[in-house]
């Protein structure tokens, strides 16, 4: 499993100097991402470099799973507490089926609207228009990577978190 690190660097010059020390420490270039002010992705970062904006996917995630869950629970309750509602095991598959797709509807509703956890939790260094550099990478290799990112000049931000959980 992969861990999201992130780094913070005045310009794109120190940006573009931590991605290549990331790559040369053994991550791969398509778990490096970057996260700035609007002004500056729309003019300097090209999209295959841009993170997502959102909470979009993990929230429709979530929400097919919860929303699934219920609907099991409600479908096995009516089965065994009401069984003279006549509603069998495959109904039971069907409220769950239906409460997976609520689920994920109502929670992607919402998380489209919700900024993806590290825009929220560095919002006042993305509006002080520094450049996140994003690192997706294996427990063992996030020391080194760490070292030889920080001697670009970008400072190390206290953001530790499995990266299946952030997309």
């Amino acid at each position: 499993m992969k861990t999201r690190r992130v780094f913070s660097t005045p310009d794109l010059v120190t940006a573009r100097a931590a991605m290549q020390a990331a790559r040369e420490a053994g991550i791969h270039d398509d778990d490096i991402s970057l996260v700035a002010r609007s002004d500056i992705e729309v003019g300097h970062i090209p999209n295959k470099r841009k993170e997502a904006d959102s909470d979009f996917v993990p929230a429709a995630m979530r929400g097919a799973l919860f929303g699934g869950l219920a609907g099991l629970l409600a479908g096995a309750i009516t089965v065994l507490v009401f069984p003279s509602v006549g509603m069998s095991w495959a109904g039971t598959g069907l409220v769950a089926l239906a409460g997976a797709l609520v689920g994920m509807f109502a929670s992607s509703l919402v998380g489209s609207s919700l900024p993806d956890p590290v825009r929220q939790k560095f919002d006042g260094e993305i509006k002080a228009g520094r450049i996140l550099v994003l690192v997706d990478g294996a427990a063992e290799l996030l020391p080194a990577v760490e070292v030889a990112v920080t001697r670009t000049g970008a400072s190390s931000l206290p953001f530790d978190a499995p990266t299946a959980l952030i997309r």
